[in-house]
């Protein structure tokens, strides 16, 4: 069982979600490379110390639920009921992440495609991704090691997401996306019952 947060986690937990909507705010009112960490910290009233004691860099301020989104896809391989197939499950997991892209996420995403260097900063996101997810998988097929087919098919998954938020028709996407990963998976699964 797992004890709720105390009172202090809780508090920090408040400031971080302060700096992080402050700065979404300030970065789609006015312009992601028009505002400074200081005029985040000033608008949300911490220190620029609180800033970075929650969040690394500024293009973190912008991705605040990277961990979420990494956390999500790994435990959609470990979490998933017993002899539930693997592909379907990271489909669902994409699907439901993607779904969100399109409808809360939009102006977030505009902002990033505007963007040079949260273009990278993403990019850094998705290969560390897609490298847990690929341990994620390997470690579920009981393998010593993260294989080749491991990582091809997380980086499938993880390209998925960027892929389909960009379609004109995300679900459709998803959908044609998932069918080819289907695929490759079927050829090169290690364990026939994944």
């Amino acid at each position: 069982m797992t004890m709720p947060p105390g009172r202090r986690e809780r508090k920090k937990a408040a400031t971080r979600q302060k700096i992080a909507d402050t700065a979404r705010q300030l970065f789609l009112d006015r312009g992601y490379d028009a505002v400074g960490i200081r005029e985040v910290a000033a608008e949300a009233d911490v220190a620029v110390t609180t800033v970075f004691s929650h969040f690394a860099s500024k293009e973190a301020l912008v991705f605040e639920r990277d961990d979420d989104f990494e956390q999500r896809l790994t435990q959609a391989v470990t979490g998933r009921a017993p002899h539930e197939p693997l592909i379907p499950a990271l489909r669902r997991e994409i699907q439901a992440m993607v779904r969100h892209c399109a409808t809360q996420g939009a102006p977030i995403w505009r902002m990033v495609d505007g963007s040079a260097a949260l273009r990278e900063y993403e990019q850094s996101m998705r290969l560390r991704h897609t490298e847990s997810l690929a341990t994620a998988i390997a470690a579920d097929l009981d393998l010593p090691e993260t294989t080749t087919a491991c990582r091809t098919i997380a980086r499938f998954v993880i390209d998925a997401h960027s892929l389909a938020r960009e379609a004109p028709d995300p679900d459709a996407a998803v959908d044609e996306i998932f069918r080819m990963i289907e695929a490759a998976w079927e050829v090169t699964c290690p364990s026939p019952q994944t």
